[in-house]
């Protein structure tokens, strides 16, 4: 990049900083402190928590069950209890593990860790013992560990933890009227008032991969570049010192993202330990909350309340509800954008490559599907088999360039890689104005008699179906035609149609091959604690049933 580009690019990158309120009349000394304090952070991915407080400190920062606090207290909560996690037995650990649902507890242990250079991992709360002693164990390995933890998740860390019996153990959350030897409430208190000793390594955050279809891979961060927050702010109307409510889990990529951006724009944060409906929508309308941070299926769960309910809630303080992590439903789109403005943005990312592409509202009601336009900084190509690039249209693999892409998997192992591109590991296309869509993971295409079949466009055929709520369609070992279709469906309530009322629907929209050769009627499709359907549990129902 020559120079005058430099210059452009760092003018329009001020500019827009600008417009959003990041960069806004403060005193000189102001914005002293807040250098010295990111510095002190090591300009790492948690440094917004510290400039925030400098930036103003009176102002609420975040908002749990357990009350308010100040973005200058929860500066220094965070820094008694880094100062505690040094002043352990053992010193400072090396890694914290973090376990736990949105709160403050988890906020905390996030900025202490890294103010201490231990490096944090965040850990599904979905996890059942023997997949989080395998994660614990991999990213632990010859390292010092402590593991913060919500108290209901004891007996699932009991049994991960079993052949790691030095972890030191530091509950986040507890019951009431219970109580505990080692808290991060407890540990805040008997240092309050200290700081840690900085270290000088930079922290680093490791994030697990959705893990669907397979174990969970670690991926670091150390942080991203400022062309980022420019990307952001151009696409999603964010603006300083207003109010997000953040309901999207904490611990996956894209509530954790949520949680470091609000932070860097001090905004206040508004949470709640598990995400309810009605709650979500009290908590906007309480707090006029300008933005909600959520996962796809939070949409659906709010769609679902009764009508009358909804009228209780107006929702219009809000300027943008930003989701990402799993597919969005058009029809939940549509209702809930109706109802409550043009202010869904639909987010693309992924772990490993951080923002791709973002929807619009204009896009969204142009194609309600769409996973949107590349991400300033951001470009995306369509490649087939032999990384040849694809015309408009047509459908290969999702390959992207960023400057948000992962240090690498904490395994020594790295994406698909192809002149500077990484493989997002979905297939889609791109259309005539440059609007992505996303068919499917590469690894779910289903060849059925020779016969390309991407399960997305099953599933959309099978919820345009008047009856059908909810569709999830796999592909499973055949011995004549090498895999065949078959689908689980979640119906309306009060539905009348049949099994093959529904093929005839499917095979009335696509061609014969890609109707199932079963379909299987369920209460509900199993999910992830981030809304992503678990395949492999619905793997799992086949082998059962010995379809």
């Amino acid at each position: 990049m020559g120079i005058t580009d430099q210059l452009t690019a760092t003018l329009g990158l001020v500019t827009t900083m600008a417009r959003a309120g990041v960069i806004a009349p403060l005193r000189p000394d102001k914005y002293v402190r807040i250098a010295a304090a990111m510095v002190r952070e090591n300009m790492g991915i948690t440094s917004g928590f510290a400039s925030a407080a400098q930036r103003c400190p009176d102002r609420p920062g975040l908002v749990d069950e357990l009350g308010t606090l100040t973005w200058h207290e929860l500066d220094q909560r965070a820094d008694a209890f880094a100062a505690a996690l040094q002043a352990l037995p053992g010193g400072a650990p090396d890694v914290v593990a973090i376990m736990a649902r949105n709160h403050r507890g988890f906020v905390q242990s996030l900025i202490a860790a890294s103010r201490i250079g231990a490096d944090v991992l965040l850990l599904n709360t979905s996890f059942a013992g023997p997949a989080l002693a395998e994660v614990v164990t991999r990213e632990g390995a010859g390292k010092s560990l402590a593991i913060v933890y919500d108290e209901e998740f004891t007996p699932t860390v009991d049994r991960a933890l079993t052949e790691t019996p030095d972890a030191v153990r530091i509950l986040a959350w507890t019951d009431a009227g219970r109580s505990a030897e080692r808290t991060v409430e407890t540990m805040i208190a008997e240092h309050v008032g200290r700081r840690p000793r900085r270290s000088g390594s930079r922290s680093r955050i490791i994030l697990l991969t959705s893990g669907t279809t397979g174990t969970p891979k670690g991926a670091t961060h150390s942080g991203g570049s400022p062309m980022t927050l420019k990307g952001i702010l151009d696409r999603t109307p964010w603006r300083a010192e207003e109010t997000t409510v953040v309901v999207a889990p904490m611990f996956h990529a894209w509530g954790f993202s949520q949680l470091v951006f609000a932070a860097s724009m001090a905004c206040t944060i508004v949470t709640r330990r598990k995400f309810d409906p009605e709650a979500t929508l009290e908590l906007v309308d309480r707090h006029r909350a300008t933005g909600l941070c959520v996962v796809p299926v939070m949409f659906d769960r709010i769609m679902d309340l009764p009508d009358d309910v909804l009228a209780r809630y107006d929702g219009h303080s809000l300027r943008f509800a930003a989701a990402s992590g799993s597919r969005m439903r058009p029809d939940v789109v549509t209702a809930f954008m109706d109802r409550f403005g043009d202010v869904i943005y639909n987010n693309y990312n992924a772990t490993e490559a951080g923002m791709i592409a973002t929807a619009t509202p204009a896009d969204l009601r142009a194609a309600p599907d769409t996973a949107g336009r590349p991400a300033e900084g951001t470009d995306i190509r369509i490649l087939d088999a032999d990384r040849r690039e694809l015309p408009t249209g047509e459908v290969g693999t999702i390959f992207v360039r960023n400057s948000t892409q992962f240090d690498g998997y904490t395994s020594g192992a790295t994406k698909d890689f192809h002149d500077d591109y990484m493989s997002s590991g979905d297939v889609g296309y791109l259309d005539a104005a440059g609007r992505l869509f996303v068919v499917g993971r590469d690894d779910e295409m289903i060849v059925s008699g020779g016969e390309n079949v991407y399960p997305i466009e099953v599933e959309r055929t099978l919820v345009a179906h008047p009856d059908v709520a909810e569709a999830a369609v796999l592909g499973v070992d055949d011995a004549d035609y090498g895999q065949r279709l078959v689908a689980f469906v979640v119906l309306d309530e009060g539905a009348s149609t049949t099994v093959e009322g529904l093929k005839d629907h499917v095979r009335g929209n696509l061609a014969n091959y890609k109707v199932p050769r079963t379909i299987t009627v369920l209460t509900e499709l199993p999910r992830g604690s981030t809304g992503k359907i678990l395949r492999r549990e619905l793997h799992d129902l086949v082998e059962t049933n010995g379809e």
